[in-house]
């Protein structure tokens, strides 16, 4: 199925109301890029995309944070894990705008390939006197946002822990000895509103953050694990966090498989589930609401719309979708 790629921004941009906790997930097709700007302007980024030769998503990242944002710098860069879509765009980035300190689950692991050496190198060259590996449990400065680090180097938050009945006959698959299951991942509070991303943490982690103990307790919102791809989803995790909504930062022909799909419908409670993407090798039955999706076509020219969550402090949030200004309220549980 083809669908034709949208001119970027066919509605006007609607910008968020002063005061508000903002998370904007944007496109970097198939890579991972999600921005946290709190109340006070503080901010954090998850990732950069993809190295490339015309600095698209690091452009894309940008436009998102200096015009829709309001940011002249980032404060903290996340690296979620060393991986070519997560860190490749970083360098890029770098050079248009100002990054206050980089924070990593420590030394990479895994691939001796040319290319990832090099990414690595160029990740030391810009961290250098800037660099914090963090490990579960640490919290960073915000004045009005929790943010706390619930995985990090293979390790994961110990605690508080709650019983999972989920864990009873869960699986698990073989043990993953790379960077995806030494994934940073954070979980964001403002009031009772709750924010879970963890990277691309692999599923035998995401197992140890449930089983035999739920150590998160229930979120509002969740971006779904690595792109919506089978090495992770773990039910029991994804399950017992009851998100009321979920964001899969997918692209077009990466992630959003019809297996994660079906485990993010059946979690209890779910209203609904969003995407960056129209996942075309999947199915339209395993796709969401057209509304929801920011990205439609696969056109290699097409500019990337981005998905955004306000959170007033009201009780309320709301996603807002920049492809076709469709927005819908949630109240916090």
């Amino acid at each position: 199925m083809k669908l034709p790629c949208l001119a970027f921004l066919l509605l006007p941009a609607v910008l968020p109301a002063a005061g508000t906790l903002d998370i904007y997930f944007i496109d970097v097709e198939g890579g991972a890029a999600t921005l946290v700007v709190t109340p006070e302007k503080e901010s954090l980024l998850m990732d950069a995309g993809w190295q490339r030769d015309d600095a698209r998503d690091a452009k894309r990242i940008v436009e998102v944070a200096a015009k829709q944002a309001g940011l002249k710098q980032l404060d903290y860069f996340f690296t979620s894990h060393f991986h070519a879509d997560h860190v490749g765009g970083l360098p890029a980035l770098a050079g248009l705008i100002s990054i206050g300190k980089f924070v990593d689950h420590g030394e990479r692991v895994g691939s001796a390939s040319p290319r990832d050496a090099a990414q690595w190198e160029a990740y030391l060259k810009l961290a250098e006197g800037k660099r914090w590996s963090a490990r579960p449990g640490d919290k960073l400065p915000f004045k009005t946002v929790s943010v706390v680090i619930v995985s990090s180097d293979g390790q994961v938050l110990d605690g508080p822990k709650r019983p999972n009945p989920l864990c009873a006959g869960a699986t698990l698959k073989q043990p993953d000895p790379g960077e995806d299951a030494r994934s940073v991942g954070f979980l964001v509070s403002m009031g009772k509103f709750r924010f879970l991303d963890l990277g691309d943490l692999s599923w035998n982690k995401e197992h140890e953050l449930a089983c035999p103990e739920n150590r998160l307790a229930e979120v509002d919102v969740y971006q779904v694990t690595m792109h919506g791809m089978p090495m992770s989803g773990a039910p029991q995790q994804v399950w017992s966090v009851k998100p009321a909504v979920a964001v899969m930062n997918n692209g077009h022909r990466k992630g959003g498989t019809p297996a994660a799909y079906e485990t993010v419908r059946k979690s209890p409670g779910l209203q609904d589930l969003w995407q960056l993407h129209y996942a075309m090798t999947s199915d339209k039955e395993h796709n969401t609401d057209e509304r929801m999706i920011a990205n439609l076509g696969e056109d290699k020219d097409c500019a990337g719309h981005w998905l955004r969550i306000s959170v007033p402090g009201d009780g309320s949030y709301a996603v807002y979708n920049s492809r076709n200004g469709f927005s819908k309220t949630y109240r916090v549980r």
